[in-house]
């Protein structure tokens, strides 16, 4: 692989800085989805043609076609078949009850995935907390426990793990990632608690009493969709070639996993009522607008993730805190998949180079287990950083909008949550789990 010059990451920095500047300075232009498209084209035209021109097109068609279209199709699935399950009726919003979400949350993300989890509870915690002035923290927390954080104890929870998966972990490996995952959603659930709780005092009076006089018996619209959602993680899990051989040699069956995935889809789309959906606020700008941003991530992170792999073995990445930080910083900023990939390749380069003893060492898909576990908490915990570090993030962000709930920013979702209450935790967690 040639050397991948430097000057090829601005399409990328642009691109993000975009995500961060827009909103504020430039929002009656940036509410349209239609122009993040243009400028996600504006910041990828020219990175594709770079990378065509110097022989790169492998890595960015190979990018496009297994990585960006698997991904929006998963999403896209989660997204209409969740948005088909309407809640109705109404329980009170305090503080025990939303704390409760986030538990329940936690531990969906890891059975079905963080995206089908937050996809399938976001509306329903919407719906509960319609009545309350002070929401927008209850966003921020599900954002980190249930997009995120929540989906360390299987492949199934978050597509790095799954990524880990398809390079030989077993499935039951991840369960050893327990201790890791209760320290985490466990203390955010609390300081959850507490947040919600001095929120909930600072509600007006009135409020407090709606909630309590418009308390309805639940009743679960479009109850079929739980079939086509359960349709779609029994795809992701066993349609892969770890399950079945035929698919690593037979590259025309490489898109069987996504067929039956989109039958999913359109068996939720032609089994569901208009009025459920109308029911649910069913919009398609909130996927429009994460297929549209994360094409031009998608396109201007090939050269970063090209660099990254040229250039690794020169940043003295070699412990598993080392592996911790930088796949878990990198997954902030760059999608949390690619970035494990990454990092899972240049442990094993390490272990073929012998730049790492494996001396009476627990190896796991190849690489020291303690690497592969720092690599894929890194990878999950930190992709809760910024609005870009997973897939669903962007998605709740949007769909709570659409609720209108005006969420912070790009650079205030890190100044004033990500960074004073989820890093702290991140730290702890390399200190007492990722020795070095």
């Amino acid at each position: 692989m040639h050397s991948i010059p430097i000057y090829t990451l601005i399409p990328f920095i642009l691109m993000l800085g975009s995500i961060a500047v827009c909103p504020i300075f430039f929002n009656h232009i940036w509410e349209h989805n239609r122009n993040k498209l243009i400028i996600g084209l504006i910041f990828g035209i020219p990175t594709i043609l770079w990378l065509l021109i110097n022989g790169y097109s492998h890595e960015f068609f190979d990018t496009i076609i297994f990585n960006y279209i698997p991904f929006i199709i998963l999403l896209g699935s989660l997204f209409v078949i969740s948005g088909g399950i309407f809640v109705d009726g109404d329980i009170e919003a305090k503080p025990v009850i939303n704390t409760t979400f986030m538990v329940i949350g936690a531990v969906l993300a890891s059975i079905m995935g963080t995206t089908g989890a937050a996809m399938l509870l976001i509306r329903v915690v919407l719906h509960t907390n319609k009545y309350r002035k002070f929401n927008v923290h209850t966003i921020l927390f599900f954002i980190a426990i249930v997009a995120n954080c929540g989906g360390l104890l299987s492949p199934l929870g978050d597509p790095p793990l799954f990524m880990m998966y398809l390079r030989g972990a077993s499935f039951t490996w991840f369960l050893k990632l327990f201790p890791e995952w209760l320290f985490v959603n466990g203390l955010l659930c609390i300081i959850f608690f507490f947040v919600d709780s001095y929120y909930w005092k600072k509600e007006d009076e009135k409020i407090r009493i709606i909630e309590r006089e418009n308390i309805k018996k639940i009743k679960i619209h479009g109850k079929l969709n739980f079939i086509w959602l359960t349709g779609v993680v029994l795809a992701v899990a066993f349609i892969n070639p770890n399950v079945f051989e035929i698919l690593k040699s037979n590259h025309n069956l490489s898109f069987v996993r996504e067929a039956v995935i989109i039958l999913m889809t359109l068996l939720s789309l032609m089994f569901t009522t208009h009025l459920t959906r109308m029911e649910n606020n069913f919009s398609w700008k909130p996927i429009e607008e994460v297929a549209y941003l994360f094409l031009g991530i998608f396109i201007t992170m090939v050269p970063c993730i090209l660099y990254l792999e040229t250039n690794a073995n020169n940043l003295g990445i070699l412990s598993p805190a080392s592996f911790y930080y930088f796949s878990g910083t990198l997954s902030s900023f760059l999608d949390n998949t690619p970035t494990a990939v990454t990092f899972y390749s240049l442990a094993e380069g390490l272990v073929k180079s012998n730049g790492i003893s494996i001396v009476n060492t627990n190896l796991i898909a190849g690489i020291p287990e303690s690497l592969m576990k720092a690599i894929s908490v890194g990878a999950v915990l930190f992709g809760s950083m910024t609005y870009i570090g997973n897939g669903p993030n962007f998605m709740v962000k949007s769909i709570a909008e659409s609720h209108n709930i005006k969420m912070p920013h790009f650079f205030a979702y890190m100044f004033k949550f990500s960074i004073i209450i989820l890093l702290p935790i991140f730290i702890l967690t390399q200190l007492l789990f990722i020795f070095k």
